[in-house]
């Protein structure tokens, strides 16, 4: 089932491929078509799903490369199937989003906005960027379906490609700097991680590259090895988290990539990376515990640092950029607690912070190819003149600060607590960093929609029913998981019961 579920998004790609260019409709509606009935197929899998197994489930095995030790092997379980439903619902809202493409709109002034904007007549590369984009959903989905280290690596490497054309091609003005700087950084640790996993790979009894394989062999290893190990590993998963100081790609890349694949960049693959990391704790236990403390001061100087600099940004954008570090942050804070309170909290502030953040940068994105503008001093009474955008931006804004009733709510009360049980009143960092981002966000929202109305932005176009579906989609699954948070939080039990803690 999870082999049908990586083909959908391949066989979309295989498509468009043979549209003709010039039916640009129609390319536009398969990519829908597709990225929807990932989606829903993702959703069925739940009635195949034992949420109460610690097992890895929906297991499929194929011989690939047996003299290397590699299989074809996909399995989900509570840390990676919630993954898997984000993947494929914010995939299809960036679709739905990238409507700008078939749609010339001028902004402001009679300007061009969002380079996307300059394609909606180049049917060439409207069929590109959605061909991208499925090629991407392809990779993301293998990487958190993979139980086998090589398959994932795979994954990982291939999802470099899409993102780089996406970026170098279809972004903003520093648009080859931002690729180029995603790709730099992005290799740099992957050679890291390349060769932890090679001598795990050398210390399994069988030369096989399984996750359970491995895990077994890792626990033979000796202590530093152990620890060289999971240096690597975090070096290459803490580049894609972004975890300080391996962030400096992000905020770039974010501020440059078209605003819809914003949305997956922050949404979505960033997420990657604390997949990676609790795979990692799980896989060397023993030294995960022994550097907790560093983790958590990694994790306090994330929230701090990104919380800060998103106060200082007057780039929409580089705001909600920042923001993103800050709260991924409070995930790898609920990962160093090692105990089920934590790490439930982590994997639930990953869903958040994937709606709030798509949410965010598809409003954002929305807004400036209206206005060509990004700078929060151009704005002012919005609310007046965008009544719908003002109200999906408000309740996204208070959403993302943890507002009780939204899953980030949900979130950062199991972190707080994890992390009162491992670390105590030390955790007070964590408050105050919360505080921080609830200080930007009331302050963007001041600054967005009181005062006066300018003369300049009075003629601006409220949200289209179709940007209405995409907003209101993230909004609702916001809203839903923060009311009723027991199915979900149900499905990570099992997954959860080889804790001792």
């Amino acid at each position: 089932m999870l082999r049908t579920l990586l083909l959908i998004p391949v066989l979309g790609a295989s498509v468009i491929i043979l549209v003709p260019s010039k039916w640009s409709k129609l390319i536009r509606s398969v990519a829908l078509l597709v990225t929807a009935s990932a989606f829903i197929y993702a959703c069925s899998l739940l009635s195949y799903f034992d949420a109460n197994s610690e097992k890895i489930q929906l297991f499929e095995s194929h011989d690939w490369h047996g003299r290397f030790g590699s299989t074809f092997s996909l399995g989900v379980d509570g840390f990676s199937l919630p993954l898997v439903f984000l993947a494929t619902l914010l995939m299809w809202v960036t679709v739905l989003a990238s409507h700008t493409l078939l749609t010339s709109r001028p902004s402001v002034g009679g300007e061009e906005g969002s380079r996307l904007t300059s394609f909606a007549q180049n049917y060439t590369e409207a069929k590109l960027y959605y061909f991208l984009l499925l090629f991407l959903e392809t990779a993301i989905l293998g990487v958190f379906m993979a139980r086998d280290w090589s398959l994932f690596y795979l994954f990982w490497e291939l999802m470099l490609l899409p993102l780089f054309f996406l970026i170098e091609r279809m972004g903003e003005a520093n648009r080859q700097r931002a690729a180029l700087n995603f790709v730099l950084y992005t290799m740099g640790g992957s050679v890291f991680m390349l060769i932890a996993l090679l001598l795990l790979y050398d210390a399994t009894p069988s030369h096989s590259f399984d996750m359970t394989a491995i895990a077994v062999g890792a626990a033979e290893l000796p202590h530093q090895t152990q620890y060289w190990i999971f240096f690597g590993l975090l070096i290459g998963f803490g580049v894609k988290m972004p975890i300080f100081p391996l962030h400096g790609w992000l905020p770039l890349a974010d501020v440059e990539a078209p605003s819809p694949v914003s949305i997956l960049l922050s949404g979505i693959l960033i997420k990657m990376g604390a997949y990676g990391l609790i795979r990692v704790v799980t896989t060397l236990p023993a030294v995960a515990t022994d550097f907790q403390e560093l983790l958590a001061t990694l994790a306090f100087i994330n929230l701090i640092y990104g919380a800060v600099l998103a106060w200082y940004q007057r780039d929409l954008k580089a705001m909600v950029a920042y923001a993103s570090i800050s709260h991924m942050g409070i995930v790898l804070l609920g990962i160093a607690t090692l105990n089920k309170i934590g790490l439930t909290g982590a994997v639930v502030q990953m869903v958040a912070h994937g709606l709030t953040s798509g949410a965010l940068f598809l409003l954002v994105g929305l807004l400036y190819e209206r206005t060509n503008t990004r700078d929060i001093g151009d704005y002012s009474s919005l609310v007046q003149v965008m009544p719908r955008f003002s109200f999906f931006t408000v309740f996204t804004f208070m959403a993302a600060v943890g507002l009780p009733g939204t899953v980030g709510f949900v979130a950062e009360l199991h972190v707080l607590i994890g992390s009162f049980a491992r670390w105590g009143g030390i955790v007070v960092l964590l408050s105050v960093g919360m505080l921080i981002s609830a200080a930007y966000a009331l302050r963007t929202v001041g600054r967005l929609f009181t005062g006066p109305v300018s003369a300049k932005m009075g003629a601006i176009p409220d949200l289209t029913p179709t940007e209405m579906i995409a907003a209101a989609v993230l909004s609702a699954g916001t809203l839903t998981f923060g009311l009723f948070p027991a199915p979900g939080l149900t499905l990570l039990a099992g997954s959860l019961l080889h804790l001792n803690r």
